[in-house]
């Protein structure tokens, strides 16, 4: 059916319905166990926003509060989908998934931070991504070793 036979406004409201999927990394969506709950969670939590949006009568705003959680069950169905689930670690020998390392950096700060899959990373919460370039140099690293971040050295103080 034609835009003008429907009670959209303008085709710029029909536009603001479709929102574009959110971009998926193209590295391998490694995740924790807890990691993969939260996907199923976040999952189901955007199936239930569409779900109440389809309740509302008027189909222009139906349409626009359904846009956000309609994209959202793309992106977290694909994360579902693809997940591959990492057991944690029982060495401490060296960094790995799943590993929360402690290092100090050359000005004195302690950092402790917990090596996680892309969509459960919170450096703010003490969780990086394995693909963040810290976490990529201190992989398969050691208890004293260092590497190099932008011109700063880290040295591993700790690994649990």
């Amino acid at each position: 059916m034609s835009v003008a036979f429907t009670k959209e406004d303008s085709a710029e409201t029909a536009s603001e319905t479709l929102l574009p999927d959110r971009p998926i990394s193209p590295h391998p969506n490694l995740v924790t166990a807890a990691g993969l709950k939260a996907l199923e969670h976040q999952l189901q939590q955007a199936r239930e926003a569409y779900e109440a949006a389809q309740t509302i009568e008027d189909v222009n705003e139906r349409r626009r509060q359904a846009a956000l959680p309609l994209r959202d069950m793309r992106y977290f169905a694909a994360r579902v989908r693809t997940a591959q689930v990492i057991a944690a670690t029982t060495s401490t020998d060296t960094v790995a998934f799943g590993s929360t390392v402690t290092f100090r950096r050359d000005d004195g700060r302690v950092q402790t931070y917990r090596i996680v899959g892309e969509d459960e990373a919170d450096p703010k919460a003490g969780s990086i991504s394995f693909v963040s370039p810290v976490a990529r140099l201190l992989l398969n690293k050691a208890v004293g070793d260092e590497v190099t971040v932008s011109g700063q050295n880290l040295e591993i103080m700790s690994i649990s």
